[in-house]
């Protein structure tokens, strides 16, 4: 297959943890006979510095007509001023806006050699297997807003229209129908106007799907059942932000951020007749520990395998990847983030080339069947 993957460094660890997943899909296209083609382009902060915006227009151009985008993270402290014209998240924002990718797909798996890099009880994490479905382009991030110009008013409006709820819904029922056929949608509906037509929209949308286990949660009980069950869940779709707050808690359970990827769709399509995706980890641009070669590349490696499957139609080459993420994990190989007594932490550059070998090291798929 030929492809061409739009490559998004971004800022702060974005840079070294794409570095690692493009050698993860070379390695990928070397062994299974693809041709894969990176075009890299800028986004965020490294794009305000050399072009005075976050989103160039070379940039938006150049992911409609790729195949798929891989992202690594934006921002840093450099770009935060509030007098600031424009920030590094706002390029990402609209970049999802331009594309319609309506929908963020976040799974949340626990790799069971990871089980003590938790600070969950091992017996809440057994079982935990579960697909977060967030509204991606409308809500508060989108909604009328005022910036505190006088330093005494400001606010954000979080805004939804029927389709814009319908369509995530629906498509995280269709996900649901695939996996354990449980639905779960989370709102504020006690006390939100925005809420209280989201969960009119889901029980209507989801009246069309019969097959599924439906229940409708408010969002301070989901982030509490979340700690206390969350092996009991199986698709949870929410807004744009009560989805981006519930993953990064549920990013817990995996024991990092650095272990999970996501991948963000809608209904444009490639040349392959396949979504055209935005992939990333759902971690930030981690100023703090940029340049010191210790950020987990493991979530932007397993954003690959997202991409892969998605966008691309590769389900064995998505596949060996999560195998070969595991079977390096099994090793007991760590970086920083996860790391455990006894085990050998690396840096951000050996666990990617750990990954590779272990890839390369399977020429019979023997990872592959391990994986399914």
């Amino acid at each position: 297959m030929d492809a061409t993957i739009v490559i998004l460094d971004g800022d702060g660890i974005g840079p070294e943890v794409t570095a690692e997943a493009k050698k993860i899909l070379a390695a990928v296209a070397e062994r299974f006979g693809h041709n894969f083609v990176f075009n890299h382009q800028l986004i965020g902060g490294c794009a305000i510095d050399q072009f005075g915006v976050s989103l160039p227009e070379k940039t938006v151009e150049a992911a409609e007509d790729a195949d798929a985008a891989l992202l690594g993270a934006v921002g840093g402290p450099k770009w935060d001023a509030p007098s600031s014209p424009d920030r590094p998240e706002r390029g990402v924002l609209e970049l999802r806006k331009t594309l319609d990718l309506f929908a963020n797909l976040r799974p949340v798996k626990l790799h069971p050699q990871l089980v003590s890099a938790s600070t969950i009880k091992e017996e809440t994490l057994v079982g935990v297997d579960l697909l977060v479905v967030r509204e991606l382009t409308g809500g508060v991030y989108f909604g009328p807003r005022k910036e505190a110009d006088d330093d005494f008013e400001a606010y954000d409006t979080m805004l939804y229209t029927r389709p814009e709820i319908e369509r995530v819904v629906r498509l995280a029922a269709e996900s649901a129908l695939g996996r354990r056929r449980r639905l779960t949608s989370v709102d504020k509906a006690n006390v939100l106007a925005s809420s209280r037509l989201w969960r009119s929209v889901a029980t209507d949308a989801l009246a069309d799907y019969p097959q599924l286990d439906v229940d409708h949660i408010l969002v301070d009980a989901m982030a509490m059942h979340l700690i206390r069950r969350p092996a009991d869940f199986d698709v949870i779709v929410a807004g744009n932000l009560f989805g981006d707050i519930l993953t990064d808690e549920a990013s817990m359970l995996a024991g990092s951020m650095g272990m999970l990827p996501s991948a963000s769709l809608g209904d444009m399509r490639n040349r392959h007749s396949l979504p055209l995706g935005l992939y990333e980890p759902i971690h930030g641009s981690a100023p703090d520990i940029a340049g010191q070669g210790i950020a987990n590349p493991l979530a932007a490696i397993l954003s690959n395998a997202m991409l892969l499957r998605h966008s691309l139609g590769l389900e064995k080459e998505a596949a060996a990847i999560e195998a070969a993420v595991d079977a390096v994990l099994e090793e007991g190989v760590r970086t920083p983030d996860i790391k455990q007594k006894g085990a050998e932490t690396v840096s951000t550059e050996v666990m990617g080339n750990l990954v590779v070998e272990m890839l390369k090291s399977n020429p019979d798929n023997q990872d592959v069947e391990r994986a399914q």
